[in-house]
């Protein structure tokens, strides 16, 4: 049987508007990109409300296509809040292709400036801009050429995130064809003042180098094959112990991990031993260059990388990115800084880590089944149930 139609957006599937209202000045200075094209000047739609309606996307669970934001765009409410005129299936899609993601990637880092550390204490300060690297891929469609993978029956797109561990939000992201490069897209965007947490597929002879280069810092998973010359061997402590730690070792270099030449800097190796989840157990090899750090703040600085794979999960099921809205990889690369920006938009209103259960609350009261009180009742009750726990 034919797919039954979902019913049109309406007017009244829509409320709280006036959160657009503080989202309107972050978009202006997008409104210009892409116009210097439009000679005839008759361009109705400008990267500032697209991305707006895009956010509304995210945010409405009743619309969940592009067909949804085209009818969106013929509602007054959106019309007067946005600013925009009827937008056709066709200007949506040729939107991909007129506007450049790029703007996108810095107010994605400007808001992850704004936000404010959710872990405090000693550890949080020792471990400040602790930053977890990964990539995931978003299936695509036999069409997206350009995301060819590994043969012509699998295409995927990869988005390559910095995740800030202690804000527990996205600090920097990239975009690229399944089979791009995690290190080299990591190189390219290396950041000053981080720490950089990364696992074994990151592992390279140039990237130590480069984080150092750049006035940032790493600790990294390597293989418990490496060689390395033997400085000294520290104490464990009580704490270290109880962390899992079995040696403390410092390093004058690193040998065959990153390739025929050596790798000569003060550097630290750090063995955990952890247990999985069949009972069995692992040794993690942990290396770093900072000496600085107790050796139960390594492995739990490690540990946090974890947070970058949860927020994935998120991403992808939650603010529901594995559905693509465009064929081409910019526009792909547009719906996910968009995706960005609305979780981060949600830790910066709400002072925390976005939930599901807070996401459908917000969801509620956009759709007018929630009061505004009501919203911030369950805000009130999470801060409550925190300061418990704490």
């Amino acid at each position: 049987m034919p797919r039954a139609r979902r019913p049109d957006v309406q007017e009244a599937d829509l409320h709280g508007y006036k959160y657009f209202q503080l989202l309107l000045p972050l978009l202006e200075r997008l409104h210009d990109v892409g116009a210097a094209r439009d000679q005839a000047g008759n361009r109705r739609l400008f990267f500032d409300q697209y991305v707006a309606l895009l956010l509304l996307y995210f945010y409405s669970p009743v619309i969940t296509s592009l067909r949804g934001l085209q009818q969106a765009s013929d509602l007054a409410k959106v019309q007067k809040l946005l600013g925009v005129g009827h937008a056709s299936l066709g200007t949506l899609s040729e939107a991909t292709g007129v506007f450049d993601a790029a703007p996108l990637r810095s107010i994605v880092q400007e808001l992850a400036q704004r936000a404010l550390p959710l872990e405090r204490g000693a550890d949080a300060q020792a471990l400040h801009d602790l930053t977890a690297v990964d990539g995931t891929l978003l299936p695509a469609l036999p069409q997206m050429l350009w995301a060819l993978w590994l043969d012509p029956d699998h295409r995927a797109a990869k988005l390559h995130l910095h995740f800030d561990v202690l804000k527990g939000v996205p600090c920097d992201a990239t975009l690229t064809a399944a089979n791009g490069s995690e290190v080299e897209q990591l190189q390219a965007t290396l950041a000053p003042g981080r720490l950089y947490v990364v696992d074994r597929g990151y592992t390279s002879y140039e990237l130590p180098r480069a984080i150092l280069a750049a006035d940032s810092s790493f600790i990294a998973r390597v293989k418990d094959n490496i060689g390395f010359g033997l400085k000294r061997e520290r104490p464990l402590t009580d704490a270290a112990r109880a962390a899992g730690v079995v040696r403390d070792l410092e390093l004058f270099r690193v040998g065959t991990l990153y390739g025929p030449e050596s790798f000569h800097h003060q550097l630290r190796l750090v063995m955990v031993q952890r247990t999985r989840p069949d009972g069995s157990t692992e040794q993690l090899w942990l290396l770093t260059d900072r000496l600085d750090l107790p050796a139960e703040l390594v492995a739990l600085a490690y540990r946090y990388r974890w947070t970058v794979e949860l927020f994935f999960r998120w991403f992808k099921c939650i603010l529901g990115c594995r559905h693509l809205l465009s064929l081409d990889a910019n526009g792909v690369a547009i719906q996910c800084y968009v995706a960005l920006i609305a979780s981060l938009l949600i830790t910066l209103w709400t002072g925390r880590k976005p939930t599901k259960r807070t996401w459908e609350m917000i969801q509620f009261y956009l759709m007018g089944w929630a009061t505004l009180e009501e919203l911030q009742a369950h805000l009130a009750k999470l801060k409550a149930r925190e300061s418990t726990a704490g």
